[in-house]
Order: C-alpha cells, then sequence, then structure tokens
C-alpha cells in the first residue's frame, strides 16, 4: 500500500486527504479517434517502439512509482514525461489528477510493461471531484511543455473528447464494477509536437475552461549516468 497525500477540491473547498493507493495502471491508446491513435503508434514506431498487442491496453505499474515531487532521476538520457489525466477510485468514488507517465524510452523499444516501472510517475499535488467535471469533461484539455536547450516550447496539447469517454475506458479495462477503490489509472496521452525526445523540465496541466481552472504541476529531470 502506497499513501499520497493531495487537496482534494470540490464544493468550494480544498481538502487534505491522504489516499493509499494499491495498483496503479497505464492506460495506453486510449484515442477516440483512430486515425489520431494510429498517429500516435506510428510515432513510437519511428523510435524502435512494437505496435501494442491491444488497444487500449492497460500496464500494470508500481504503486510506488508515484509521486508528487517536483523532481526525478532516471538511468541515462532516452526517457521523457507524457501528460495524462488521472483517475483514482477513492471510498466509493473517482476523484480526478494529472500525471505524467514518464517513461524510458530505450527500455520500452524492448519491452513496454518493463518500461513503465523505470521511472517515477509525477502526479499533481491537487485532485478534482470526479463528478464535478463528467458533465462537461470533453472540453477539458491536456497541454505540456518540454524544455530544450533553455528554451520551453509546446509539447502536447489536445481536448479529452479525443480520448475514448470514461465509462468506456475503465469497463473495458475493469469490467462492470468499474474502478475499484485504491486504483490509480492513468488515462491516455497526446502525440508530441516534433516527436517524443528527453528533456531537461517537463510542465504540464488540466485546464477546466467551464469551471475556469487547472491542474497543473511541473519537474525537473535529473539524469544517473549509466556505467556498464
Amino acid at each position: 500500500m502506497h499513501e499520497l497525500t493531495f487537496i482534494v477540491v470540490g464544493d468550494g473547498t480544498e481538502t487534505p486527504q491522504t489516499v493509499s493507493i494499491d495498483q496503479a495502471v497505464i492506460a495506453g491508446w486510449t484515442g477516440r479517434d483512430p486515425v489520431a491513435r494510429d498517429k500516435h503508434i506510428a510515432e513510437l514506431e519511428a523510435v524502435g517502439i512494437a505496435r501494442p498487442a491491444t488497444t487500449p491496453i492497460y500496464y500494470r505499474c508500481s504503486a510506488r512509482r508515484l509521486t508528487t515531487d517536483e523532481v526525478i532521476e532516471v538511468c541515462g538520457g532516452d526517457s521523457s514525461g507524457e501528460v495524462e489525466f488521472v483517475l483514482i477510485g477513492w471510498q466509493g468514488r473517482m476523484l480526478v489528477g494529472l500525471g505524467s507517465d514518464h517513461t524510458d524510452r530505450k527500455v520500452e523499444s524492448y519491452n513496454v510493461t518493463v518500461s513503465k516501472q523505470m521511472c517515477d510517475k509525477p502526479m499533481s499535488p491537487l485532485l478534482w471531484q470526479f463528478d464535478d467535471v463528467i458533465g462537461h469533461w470533453d472540453q477539458m484539455i491536456l497541454r505540456s511543455w518540454a524544455w530544450f536547450d533553455g528554451q520551453r516550447t509546446l509539447y502536447q496539447e489536445g481536448t479529452l473528447d479525443a480520448m475514448l469517454p470514461v465509462a468506456e475506458l475503465i469497463e473495458r479495462g475493469f469490467g462492470k464494477p468499474g474502478l475499484p477503490d485504491g486504483c490509480a489509472m492513468f488515462g491516455g496521452t497526446f502525440a508530441a509536437k516534433g516527436g517524443i525526445r528527453p528533456s531537461v523540465r517537463f510542465e504540464y496541466e488540466l485546464e477546466d475552461p467551464v469551471l475556469k481552472r487547472k491542474l497543473s504541476h511541473a519537474y525537473d529531470v535529473i539524469v544517473l549516468p549509466v556505467r556498464g
């Protein structure tokens, strides 16, 4: 069991909540549009990553990889972030978060499941109530920026209407019972503008244009040397 403390925003209040997470799931290839989905698959194939066995696909990841830290350490210079919404089952309800599926691309080229274990998955310390946003879910916007050579560059951007509907995404991964308590599921991502590449800093957000608020987070990447 892995415990993280978040601030849950809802009903005009901000409530600290320690959430126990016993399983983390990284959903991949969750695009609603098969053309956009295949573009992301082609993007990964371009860097040597094989097509998934199914679409969508649900990878398990150690819950202890989830963190709200602002710095992560990685082995070698082949990893990069991906902005994703995160759904958390908690006490019979769902919470909405923001995360980065930071992944080692070199390892991903020969084993995607193993690659998901290689890097921490930074999350925003704020969560929203799912019931507060489900009515306008498709209008929400995911964005990320990566830093290259001292420049902040828009890296990903898209609205959630490009992703599978939440109910379908959950049912295909967990069946009729739905997302279990203590499970955090990353919901998929968008193709990177200019292609997948590592950066020294990653910034990302989930914008709610209806309630006029954002979840946001950022982290620096420290690259550890690989000595054989």
